[in-house]
């Protein structure tokens, strides 16, 4: 039976050996290239942005309603802050929108490149 430990060291050695061929074979380092960058800690991803962006505009799209409905319903609410809160809103919208349309032709260009 073959001891764990040596095979692992062989296979290690062997990775090392390949990646060392590959490196000198294109002139970059292939170990870097096939790990995924790794996130700093504190900075979100895309996706938690995006999704922080969209809880963000509707919080904001919410507070602009509530706002609009007790204006209605004649309570002690400005005018100017109704509409303060619903140009905040229709902004904050808007931003939305062309950030989603942005990265959708984004995703079209990659998706048409050739491979």
């Amino acid at each position: 039976m073959i001891d764990r430990v040596t095979s692992q060291t062989n296979i290690d050695s062997m990775l090392a050996a390949i990646r060392q061929y590959q490196t000198d074979a294109t002139g970059k380092n292939t170990a870097t290239v096939l790990t995924p960058p790794a996130t700093e800690v504190g900075k979100p991803t895309f996706g938690e942005a995006v999704k922080t962006a969209i809880v963000d505009t509707n919080s904001i799209q919410q507070e602009a309603s509530k706002l609009r409905t007790a204006y209605d319903r004649g309570e002690d609410v400005p005018l100017t802050d109704v509409v303060l809160a619903m140009q905040k809103s229709s902004l904050a919208f808007e931003a939305t929108l062309q950030i989603r349309n942005k990265v959708l032709r984004a995703y079209e260009e990659i998706m048409n490149m050739p491979v």
